[in-house]
């Protein structure tokens, strides 16, 4: 097989459309075109059933897409090996984290990153958790930096934890002195909440998709009460903001607390509920140093919150 047939099969079907896999490749579509005419003539088969706007892998372009994935990264994973064993600083690291906290990270880490493989090029990718391991186990991603409980984690990768995050109930102070006018601010935190003390007052939730939500969902189960959700959100920003403003009360990882101390009062949750900040990646593909690296650096900027 034709190493460079195969990135132009896999890049029309991961863009469902030959001219936008013929851009993504810097090729004409026409170009594009005869090469998949020439295959699939080799082979005796189409590869894709074709639409102007749907291009989808037939049964044999799924077999053969499979194969044409595990070679590329068996070709990705040896030119590592062998850049390592050479001392050889190029190639590509693609590295996916979470909106928020991740893109705070990889802002940190990154200068530093380029400045110990200035030769690396580095593909940023602003993904979900559930995305993330998808992209790794499919091997369209080398790294990836999510935020889990030990059940969301997949057998396929590998993990490495960089820190323990608490989860807290955020209550806006008003809702506190509304309940307890006679107090002080200092003496409402000392003052015992539990989650169903707030079973009639409304919540920002993440979205059911989130990898909180399934961890949330589970605390209101334990309190006995189906929350009143008065919004979904894909950002925990976004529930520490609207919580500040006094609109509802949140569930909110703690990374997300700092600066709301004046107007949100943060509480545990029920066990010291938390979840783990890890890097992640393919168990059996080759961990680069360049990426091992990045994660070093990652738990430097992780160790200090």
């Amino acid at each position: 097989m034709d190493l460079r047939q195969l990135q132009y099969i896999v890049a029309i079907a991961e863009e469902n459309n030959i001219t936008r896999a013929a851009e993504k490749l810097y090729i004409t579509q026409s170009a594009l075109n005869q090469q998949l005419l020439k295959l699939e003539k080799e082979l005796g088969v189409q590869l894709f059933h074709r639409s102007r706007t749907d291009w989808h892998p037939t049964e044999a372009g799924e077999i053969y897409l499979k194969a044409a994935r595990e070679m590329l990264l068996l070709k990705k994973d040896t030119y590592h090996r062998i850049h390592d064993l050479a001392k050889i600083q190029q190639g590509e690291l693609s590295v996916g984290f979470t909106p928020g906290r991740g893109i705070a990270m990889f802002s940190h880490v990154y200068p530093k990153f380029h400045r110990q493989h200035p030769n690396i090029q580095v593909t940023p990718r602003e993904l979900s958790v559930q995305k993330q391991q998808e992209l790794l186990i499919s091997g369209e991603l080398d790294l990836g930096f999510v935020t889990l409980v030990p059940e969301q984690q997949k057998s396929a990768l590998s993990y490495v934890s960089l820190a323990s995050e608490k989860i807290l109930l955020g209550i806006p102070i008003k809702y506190l002195f509304a309940i307890h006018p006679d107090k002080t601010r200092a003496q409402l935190k000392d003052i015992p909440v539990t989650l169903y003390d707030l079973r009639e007052e409304p919540f920002i939730l993440t979205y059911q998709e989130s990898t909180l939500r399934g961890i949330t969902d589970h605390v209101f189960h334990e309190a006995g009460f189906k929350p009143h959700v008065l919004f979904e959100t894909s950002s925990n920003a976004t529930i520490a903001t609207m919580v500040n403003a006094g609109i509802c009360c949140g569930l909110i990882p703690s990374f997300y607390t700092r600066g709301y101390e004046k107007n949100v009062q943060f509480f545990p949750l029920p066990d010291n509920l938390s979840w783990n900040v890890m890097a992640c990646f393919h168990k059996k593909r080759y961990l680069s140093k360049a990426a091992r690296d990045f994660i070093s650096l990652a738990t430097e900027f992780w160790s200090d919150y």
